[in-house]
């Protein structure tokens, strides 16, 4: 009796997986008669009843139903009591750039780590030539100073072959990568350097993650801060009391 329990239950679970495949096929199927070339990266189980969350490759997320006859593009809300609106998407996006931030070796970013313990860390993806980004590294060492450590990616906001795109490749070139980041934000010119670097593979994670300027600081959870925001208020938001 137990056996023939047991035989049950794996044709029920395979069932289950052979079941989920199929919407999985369905749903790409459907997406593929729009573009061969949309990119899908997983289809799973949304949190709405009887729709699913598809991943593509540009970093977007929409909902389908198992057919792939409706589909969501958009912003997905649930109701809660204690919170009011949660925005589901943007919490999936926040988990999809904490994960590909995270794979990031530290030596391929330009860090500035926080003096004495650190009580947080940021990624800002930047421009040297955005006074923006140059007046948030001014803002750097009270970050520092705070227990904040400030971990830059390159974003030459005009893409590659560009002026600024070199400058940024001379950074990451640099021996000491920190002093060359600074000497650059304050306008001064670097030497000249050719080597392997990410500078175009970072400014194409940025793209992919949503970021559309610069700065563009992310939290370890990967919650979007567009734009530059004051040392002080930045330590508060991340939960520091000065």
């Amino acid at each position: 009796m137990r056996m023939k329990t047991l035989m049950v239950s794996a044709l029920l679970l395979a069932s289950t997986v052979v079941a989920a495949e199929d919407v999985k096929d369905v749903i790409i199927k459907q997406l593929q008669k729009i573009d061969t070339n949309i990119p899908v990266v997983s289809v799973s189980k949304a949190q709405l009843t009887g729709m699913y969350e598809v991943e593509l490759g540009t970093g977007e997320v929409i909902y389908s139903d198992a057919k792939g006859e409706y589909f969501l593009l958009g912003q997905l809300y649930q109701m809660s009591d204690e919170k009011g609106f949660v925005n589901l998407s943007e919490a999936k996006m926040n988990s999809q750039r904490s994960i590909k931030l995270k794979s990031i070796p530290e030596s391929e970013k330009v860090v500035f780590k926080a003096t004495g313990v650190e009580k947080a860390s940021v990624y800002v993806f930047t421009d040297v030539d955005c006074p923006y980004c140059r007046k948030l590294h001014n803002e750097v060492p009270k970050l520092q100073a705070m227990g904040v450590s400030v971990e830059y990616l390159a974003f030459p906001r005009q893409g590659p072959n560009t002026a600024t795109f070199k400058k940024m490749t001379n950074i990451w070139c640099a021996e000491d990568k920190v002093k060359a980041m600074t000497r650059s934000k304050q306008g001064k010119s670097l030497k000249s350097v050719e080597c392997e670097n990410p500078v175009l593979a970072q400014y194409k994670v940025g793209q992919n993650i949503g970021v559309t300027g610069t700065p563009a600081i992310i939290t370890k959870d990967g919650q979007l801060i567009p734009g530059y925001m004051p040392a002080e208020r930045l330590a508060a938001m991340l939960g520091i009391k000065p």
